[in-house]
């Protein structure tokens, strides 16, 4: 598994958790920035996460700043990107199974890193389903075939 892995500065500190994290359990982990609690734009950082992903170069992204909404508006304008904020573990392990979500964003000022960890422990530990679930990710796809052109 491959996952790229970003930030803004209020993400910062989370995202190095995580990204330990998963190194940690052998995962193989691109840490595209930001390096540092400058401050930054993170629409930069979203977009270069939802590219690799999109484009298959990524199996999985995460995005980690302040509240993990900014984040997942700019990546869910990627095609083939599913890209979910999350404050909880049950949300994470929904997006997973039900959603298939490839696009994990957390909001290091809802959740701080000890929860932060759980949700991504959660995600990465859960499975897409498939069966019924399929055909509503399909559904999704074809509602980006159908509008972004």
């Amino acid at each position: 598994m491959r996952v790229v892995i970003g930030s803004d500065h209020a993400g910062f500190e989370l995202k190095e958790a995580v990204t330990a994290f998963l190194r940690e359990r052998g995962v193989e982990v691109e840490d595209v920035g930001t390096h540092g609690n400058a401050s930054v734009d993170y629409p930069d950082f979203a977009s270069t996460v939802a590219r690799k992903v999109g484009s298959g170069e990524a199996d999985f992204g995460v995005l980690v700043c302040g509240t993990g909404l900014g984040m997942a508006i700019v990546a869910n304008k990627y095609r083939g990107v599913r890209a979910v904020p999350c404050t909880t573990e049950f949300a994470a392990r929904a997006a997973r199974a039900h959603n298939d979500a490839n696009v994990l964003c957390l909001g290091e000022r809802l959740v701080g890193v000890g929860l932060g960890l759980a949700i991504a422990q959660a995600f990465f530990d859960t499975a897409f389903e498939g069966g019924r679930h399929e055909r509503r990710v399909q559904k999704i796809a074809d509602v980006e075939d159908e509008n972004m052109r």
